[in-house]
């Protein structure tokens, strides 16, 4: 696996170290938020794992999930809800219709295969479908696009149903795989750049004049959001073409999600060791946030 390293040390005492490597990528497509989310401290929002490999948020019911080590949890409210059984969901995405995509380890008590393939849920992560490639392949990265699904095993690989794959013809290692499941462009992290496909994984191009980015998430089929190492956000109106410096989080980054703003700036979510944090404008600045 490929590793970012954090080079920032937060005022106080935060030490850099290395960062989860695996990120919600797309979020379900819904309507703007409520801009009078009530923030909370954050001593209130500790998260129920330390080991979070997924972050979404549902514009549609306010829900907030996220996909952990020790399986799936629901922490729009405190305290945390656990959903479903115990799995370690190294790799997590959510489609259309409220259709949850996964990958990773049965955890214990848990009669599914290791790895865990392809699975996949229609009831908000109750349960879990058997879908492929079970006990050959956990992804780490995974996402959806407007042609399937693309996924990486330590290959890269694209399929239209979850059922059937094709290996796609790239050798980068992305740590986060983002995309959108109303658009073809996928966005992959890597220490040397963005991977940028227009074609739902198919081909890929380095784009070297984009900055280095551990995190991504897009909003709409048009907005991308971006992480770097340092905690530097960005910010991208036509889907990864470009990039916008925006603010800073000072914290350790476990994941992101986003949705599109009511006022035409995305809401970002990220999950650090010290709860949730939002940002309403865009990524300029973030507070944490409990009820959305």
């Amino acid at each position: 696996m490929q590793t970012f390293t954090s080079a920032r040390t937060r005022t106080g005492a935060l030490a850099a170290g290395a960062a989860v490597l695996l990120a919600l990528s797309a979020c379900t497509p819904a309507s703007p938020p409520s801009s009078t989310a009530p923030s909370i401290e954050l001593s209130d929002k500790a998260l129920p794992s330390s080991h979070v490999h997924g972050l979404n948020v549902n514009g549609d019911t306010n829900q907030v999930l996220l996909a952990t080590h020790d399986g799936l949890f629901d922490i729009t409210k405190q305290p945390a809800s656990k959903i479903g059984g115990t799995n370690d969901l190294m790799g997590f995405t959510a489609g259309k219709d409220g259709v949850f995509y996964a990958s990773g380890h049965p955890g214990q008590g848990s009669d599914m295969p290791n790895p865990l393939g392809l699975i996949k849920s229609t009831d908000g992560g109750q349960t879990w479908e058997k879908l492929s490639r079970q006990g050959q392949s956990d992804f780490h990265a995974l996402t959806t696009t407007k042609s399937g699904i693309i996924a990486f095993d330590g290959q890269l690989r694209s399929s239209p149903d979850g059922k059937t794959w094709n290996t796609v013809a790239a050798i980068f290692t992305p740590a986060i795989l983002a995309g959108h499941p109303d658009s073809d462009t996928v966005l992959g992290t890597t220490t040397e750049g963005i991977q940028r496909s227009t074609d739902g994984g198919a081909t890929w191009a380095l784009d070297k004049t984009a900055p280095v980015v551990q995190y991504a998430a897009f909003a709409t089929p048009d907005e991308a959001a971006g992480v770097a190492p340092d905690g530097t956000t960005y910010y991208s109106a036509d889907a990864g073409k470009s990039w916008t410096k925006k603010g800073r989080i000072d914290s350790e980054v476990l994941a992101i999600a986003a949705l599109k703003g009511a006022d035409g700036n995305p809401w970002i979510w990220a999950a650090t060791p010290e709860g949730i944090i939002v940002s309403t404008n865009g990524g300029t600045s973030y507070r944490p946030t409990d009820v959305l």
